[in-house]
């Protein structure tokens, strides 16, 4: 689940963390009384939206008086912003954070993450703030540091400093460093976090340390231990079909193909999403119901797939381990019935009743091409959807 940046700095300060200071706002005249509370000359009107690249989009701006804070509110409040992260469609900008400006010397980058491959957190560290971290990878690879933190020893002092080294820093930006990593390595474990990362860290011109921007991302699964963090939970940045599928405990992502996926198993899932891109074409989702799915749960996933407009043919991929191919094929046919069918469906089963599953599909008298193997239903809907187009 990712937050808005003012609530990801509302986080840091909870641990000690020095922020920029501001205040939220939803509406134009919220902004200028969040303008007028605070001491000027110079504040930073901030677009909140769950995508990085806001400043490129317009939806960062410096402004040196009141009334300007207003024009960019009302600018801003209710646009599309398209930003390289939100794709072309945009995000709806539906509130605004008024901060306070900070007199900046050098801007920085840090970020903080689950190292799947060590097993570890890790601290990424670049002199070159303020940009994309993308570009700086792949153009200047040397200025990245990577700092590895093992979980069973933790956080200790010679990780701040090695990255203030890695930041170039000096002096006391080396004390601080040390106890700012420390303080945001604790909230990073602490409210189970997957990503951490300030874009940028500054330093000021009267050497401090302040995180200026923050954007966080947490454990979906550890969230009933947070209802704090799940409270800032906004369904306006979420895809109205994953808000549908959590409902249902399914696993689900929209993508930006055309094949709607029904997989059972997330190695599975990625598989089936592989071989459609190896014969030609896109999937439109991940989709995994899960080992014990119900009718229920299958019907549900079902209309969401078929919700999607984008959808130009489905295929129903099931390997009956815990999953029983007669209740995915009840699923499929009660969705159906109620939905309608009106694009390709190729359904491949293979595991516990199976052949039970398929009598169930091939009695319904449905419109559902039947598949043998993985690849043999591949190249069945692709086909399918091709022939159809």
């Amino acid at each position: 689940m990712n937050i808005h940046e003012y609530q990801a700095k509302e986080v840091l300060r909870s641990f000690g963390v020095p922020t920029g200071k501001g205040i939220a706002a939803f509406t134009v005249d919220e902004a200028v009384k969040a303008a007028e509370s605070q001491p000027g000359p110079v504040w930073v009107v901030k677009a909140q939206i769950h995508a990085g690249g806001r400043g490129k989009g317009g939806g960062v701006k410096v402004v040196k008086s009141v009334p300007d804070v207003k024009a960019e509110a009302q600018r801003m409040l209710g646009m599309t912003l398209v930003t390289h992260q939100t794709g072309p469609a945009g995000k709806l900008v539906q509130r605004l954070y008024i901060e306070e400006g900070t007199a900046i010397a050098k801007e920085l980058y840090l970020s903080c993450l689950v190292d799947r491959e060590t097993s570890t957190v890790a601290f990424i560290a670049s002199t070159e703030g303020g940009v994309n971290i993308e570009e700086v990878a792949a153009k200047t690879p040397d200025k990245i540091a990577t700092i590895h933190v093992d979980p069973a020893s933790g956080y200790a002092p010679f990780v701040g400093r090695r990255i203030a080294a890695a930041l170039k820093l000096e002096g006391d930006q080396v004390k601080q460093c040390v106890k700012m990593m420390g303080q945001l390595y604790r909230a990073f474990t602490e409210k189970d976090m997957s990503l951490l990362e300030i874009n940028p860290l500054v330093i000021t011109k009267d050497g401090k340390l302040v995180c200026l921007d923050a954007k966080m991302n947490f454990d979906d699964n550890a969230l009933d231990r947070h209802p704090n963090i799940k409270a800032y939970r906004d369904l306006s940045e979420e895809d109205p079909k994953e808000i549908e599928a959590s409902k249902y405990d399914l696993s689900y992502v929209a993508l930006d193909g055309s094949i709607g996926c029904m997989v059972n198993g997330a190695g599975l899932a990625m598989a089936t999403m592989d071989i459609i891109k190896l014969y030609g074409m896109e999937p439109a989702n991940f989709l995994d119901v899960g080992g014990g799915a119900t009718k229920e749960k299958v019907t549900a996933a079902f209309k969401i797939i078929t919700a999607d407009p984008r959808v130009k043919g489905i295929l129903v991929n099931i390997f009956g381990g815990i999953m029983k191919c007669d209740i995915i094929a009840e699923g499929v046919i009660a969705a159906v019935k109620e939905v309608g069918l009106q694009v390709p469906l190729v359904v491949r089963l293979e595991g516990t009743n199976v052949d039970l599953g398929k009598k169930i599909i091939k009695d319904s008298q449905l419109n559902v091409i039947s598949a043998d193997d993985l690849d043999d239903a591949a190249k069945k809907i692709v086909k399918a959807v091709r022939e159809a187009a």
